[in-house]
């Protein structure tokens, strides 16, 4: 540049251009306006740490305009203002999408009146919108969704934004894409909804649906009036699950989660297990002092089923039955459960069978019936599943029962593992047809167990009625660890039965027992006739499976005893037969027969003091009452529940009593406030 062309710009940019009062508070206050709308979309962002090259469309720069804009209305000196103001509308008819701190698309306004600067802005592609998915015919649940490549089409998942900086902040993986062969419906297309808000402390949605299967706790009961007592066994664990999930999200259960049971019967126990040519389960009886009541007995009931070796064991042929509707995006829910089958696939031996069914809007096979030699494959379609969508349930527990026939054979075992939050919102209009089903299957050689993921729309009391009527297993996953634990672990015993339709009764000597209560069970009570009727169900117990009951119990003249005689009853004793506190009954078919066995053994005094895998139990009795507020503890609190647990914590080789004594704490810390 020359000299003379120089001196002719300095001149030039000494002149200022005219001042337009009105046009330039138009053109301020509309970028005050855009600079404002950036902020409120950049609210929330889980990443506060900005680097030097996100500054022009990060934080840094929003924060140097709203600096800049400030300068041009308290400096009206300056005669640039307006050339200012309109290079910034400029920029937002230049660049019309701007991204907030947390990535998503903010829209700049430009006003018609406000022109930008003469100068020619550099051509902008207009962002290129991907291509709609193409509509899906109607549902075909027998279609095949993944296994047909040149039919198949990809759908990529795009979560609503508030999904998206939900899962970001919680370090989730990005939502994977799902296929589908042509004919059936899409599995995993995202729901043009966002998730509900989480509540911050809890971690549940402000709006919670959850419904859970239990009663009102056991009564103590008089002997002379009603000597029998009949349930069925449990060896599920979903309730524990859902107490460790509340605790360490820093809130108390409700009371109506738990399940006393389940918590006594979360733990492995190292009972006496029977020899190789008894019943496939071994019952041991104790009798010891009641912690909480110096007037009371506990006797402890501890049935031990055997673990035959894994090479003994049958062929296995599972079909997971997979939720992917629209509620289970949530990190702890759809993503969660894919880790957790993963685990469960890495156990299986190469002639176990694999095959995947999902369900959404309908249901369809996402995969094959597969050898679980080929895991790679198996993982793969696993990890094309996506979230979205309604709940069809029903549809989906048809369809994987089909499967499930399929792949049936002579002494293997079929069994369905559905996986779900329990949201079944389509096609259940009769749960009780639903559940009968679901027996009519179990009665034709096909189990059925129930995972449980996340929170906030939990239908335990569907989950629970289904695992029940299909003599599976429920448990409830919140962690890694507890897929683990359930599907590696346990494996043998989740998944293998030794023993169908257990059924314990006891019949109490009013001799020696005046009261007697059961502790849990209450969603498993029978009536005294059903223990004969083989054709009402009971629980199952999987190879090595341990199950407790306990109860309390009060001899006559006790101070404890909570009943008054009755006024118009017999003032003659009890006839005393024997010093036998009860007589125990004991009823089981073996897997596959149609014919209930029987197990009779009396019930004696203890001498002996109890172990330590009876006195733990006992402390897990505790914890459940404690959390479900009995009216039968006394005096006896947190304190004594954890000094019991700790001094019988006994072999732990996996951390799971240490860690329900840490939960009973944590408990009484939250019970305290």
């Amino acid at each position: 540049m020359s000299d003379d062309e120089l001196e002719k710009l300095r001149a030039a940019l000494k002149v200022a251009p005219a001042t337009d009062t009105d046009r330039r508070a138009e053109a301020i206050a509309l970028a005050m306006k855009n600079f404002d709308r950036m902020q409120e979309a950049g609210q929330g962002s889980a990443d506060p740490a900005r680097h030097n090259q996100d500054r022009l469309t990060g934080a840094g720069f929003l924060n140097g305009v709203r600096e800049m804009l400030n300068r041009l209305t308290s400096r009206p000196v300056l005669g640039l203002t307006t050339s200012a103001a309109a290079l910034l509308i400029g920029f937002g008819v230049i660049y019309p999408l701007v991204k907030s701190p947390t990535g998503v698309p903010v829209a700049i306004e430009a006003e018609a009146p406000v022109k930008p600067a003469p100068a020619e802005p550099a051509p902008v592609a207009e962002p290129v919108a991907p291509d709609p998915a193409p509509s899906p015919p109607a549902a075909d649940a027998d279609r095949v969704l993944s296994d047909a490549p040149e039919a198949a089409t990809s759908y990529l998942v795009a979560p609503a934004p508030k999904a998206m900086e939900r899962q970001r902040a919680l370090g989730a993986p990005a939502p994977l894409a799902a296929t589908r062969s042509e004919g059936a419906a899409p599995m995993g297309v995202v729901a043009d909804t966002a998730m509900p808000e989480m509540d911050a402390l809890s971690g549940m949605p402000e709006e919670n649906t959850e419904t859970f299967a239990n009663a009102a706790p056991n009564p103590v009961k008089v002997t002379a009036e009603e000597p029998v007592s009949t349930f069925s066994i449990d060896v599920d664990t979903a309730s524990y699950g859902v107490i460790r999930q509340s605790l360490t999200m820093g809130s108390l259960p409700p009371p109506e989660a738990v399940r006393v049971e389940e918590v006594v019967n979360y733990f492995p126990y190292g009972y006496p297990a029977p020899g190789a040519e008894d019943a496939p389960f071994r019952s041991t009886v104790t009798v010891m002092p009641t912690p909480w009541n110096a007037g009371t007995r506990l006797v402890h009931v501890a049935l031990q089923g055997r673990l035959p070796a894994i090479e003994d064991r049958p062929p296995l042929n599972l079909v997971f039955l997979i939720d992917t509707s629209g509620s289970m995006e949530d990190p702890a829910k759809l993503p969660l459960l894919k880790q957790s089958f993963a685990l469960l696939v890495n156990q299986l031996r190469p002639e176990d069978e694999v095959a995947i069914v999902a369900y959404a809007g309908s249901a369809g096979t996402v995969l094959e019936p597969t050898p679980a030699r080929d895991a790679g494959r198996i993982l793969a379609a696993l990890d094309n599943l996506a979230a979205g969508g309604s709940t069809a349930g029903a549809e989906g527990l048809e369809l994987a029962y089909r499967v499930a026939e399929g792949m049936a054979g002579d002494g293997e075992v079929s069994r369905v593992i559905l996986a779900t939050d329990g949201d079944f919102n389509v096609g259940v209009s009769d749960p009780e047809g639903l559940t009968a089903y679901v027996g009519k299957k179990r009665d034709a050689g096909t189990y059925l167990s129930v995972l449980g993921f996340g929170r906030g729309n939990l239908d335990d009391a569907t989950m629970q009625a289904l695992a029940q009527n299909g003599n599976g297993q429920a448990a409830y996953i919140d962690t890694a660890q507890e897929a683990r634990k359930v599907l590696v672990d346990q494996l043998t015993g989740a998944l293998f039965p030794i023993a169908d339709d257990v059924k314990i009764q006891v019949e109490w000597n009013p001799a020696e027992v005046a009261e007697y209560r059961l502790i849990g069970y209450e969603t498993r009570a029978l009536a005294r006739e059903d223990f004969n009727n083989d054709r009402v169900d009971a629980g199952e117990i999987g190879a090595g499976h341990s199950v407790t009951a306990i109860y309390e119990i009060t001899a006559p003249g006790s101070a404890a005893l909570r009943n008054d005689p009755l006024r118009y009853g017999t003032a003659e004793p009890p006839l005393a037969t024997s010093d036998e506190l009860g007589f125990l009954r004991l009823r089981y078919k073996a897997p596959g027969e149609s014919e209930s066995r029987l197990i009779e053994t009396p019930i004696l005094p203890g001498t002996d003091e109890a172990g330590t895998e009876a006195r733990f139990a006992v402390a897990m009795a505790g914890f459940g009452q404690l959390l479900r507020g009995s009216v039968y503890l006394g005096d006896w609190g947190w304190d004594q529940a954890i000094e019991l647990a700790l001094s019988a914590r006994g072999d732990d080789p996996f951390g799971y009593r240490i860690e329900a004594v840490n939960l009973m704490r944590m408990a009484k810390a939250l019970d305290a406030r």
